[in-house]
């Protein structure tokens, strides 16, 4: 008998895990969602990570805590580094930005691997993407790559043969590739988040904001979200 195959889709509640997410679920998976409440001083992600997981139908979401304050290293997880506003979208490629958060997905992965390997799962599903500027060395395929090895040698399951397989279905798309992909498969928009800011509406003004807002643009559709300001990109 044919059993559905488990998928866990690690899910911030931003635009690109969302997709992910939609995707593993058209595709058949039985998905379990993954979400890290890590003292990211944009914890508004984790409202849309609930309300996507609830959208997309998934079999179990869980939010683990693990506070990466305590190390900080990141305008994400020490309030007392300002985060990057209004710069244009040449400079964000230039150099890996402050809102890198060290070793975030490698601490992401193998959480998941874990939870993988507990339910049986074939496969993890992450967002990670190495176009747009994001410059982050952990979302790029060589560290994927790197990162299966580890997902094959450090398992029970992949020393018996049958390793568990990162999918990274967005790691060679542009960002208004993602936007199409996700209106594919009916992503809700509005309910993700991606500012790096924590007010009730995005800021409009963080290299985030102002990624998502040149996708949308450059796909001649509006952004569903509140901005704060919408400022010339």
């Amino acid at each position: 008998m044919m059993t559905t195959p488990k998928a866990v889709v690690l899910l911030s509640g931003g635009l690109d895990s969302s997709t992910v997410l939609f995707r593993a679920k058209a595709l058949g998976y039985a998905c379990y969602a993954l979400s890290f409440d890590y003292g990211q001083r944009h914890r508004r992600e984790l409202e849309a990570a609930i309300a996507i997981a609830s959208a997309a139908g998934v079999i179990q979401h869980q939010i683990l805590s693990l506070n990466l304050q305590l190390w900080g290293g990141s305008a994400l997880t020490d309030l007392t580094i300002d985060l990057p506003r209004d710069r244009n979208l040449a400079t964000m490629s230039q150099e890996i930005p402050i809102t890198y958060v060290p070793a975030r997905n490698t601490i992401f992965l193998s959480v998941a691997l874990a939870y993988a390997e507990a339910l049986g799962a074939q496969t993890v599903h992450i967002g990670v993407n190495a176009l747009d500027y994001s410059g982050y060395p952990d979302c790029r395929p060589d560290y994927i790559a790197a990162m299966q090895e580890v997902y094959r040698l450090g398992t029970k399951q992949g020393r018996e043969g049958q390793p568990i397989e990162i999918v990274t279905p967005l790691i060679e798309l542009h960002k208004k590739d993602i936007i199409r992909l996700g209106n594919e498969y009916g992503v809700p928009w509005e309910k993700t988040w991606s500012c790096y800011s924590d007010d009730q509406q995005a800021c409009g003004r963080c290299d985030a904001c102002r990624l998502r807002l040149a996708a949308f643009a450059e796909l001649g559709l509006g952004d569903p979200l509140p901005y704060a300001v919408h400022p010339p990109l």
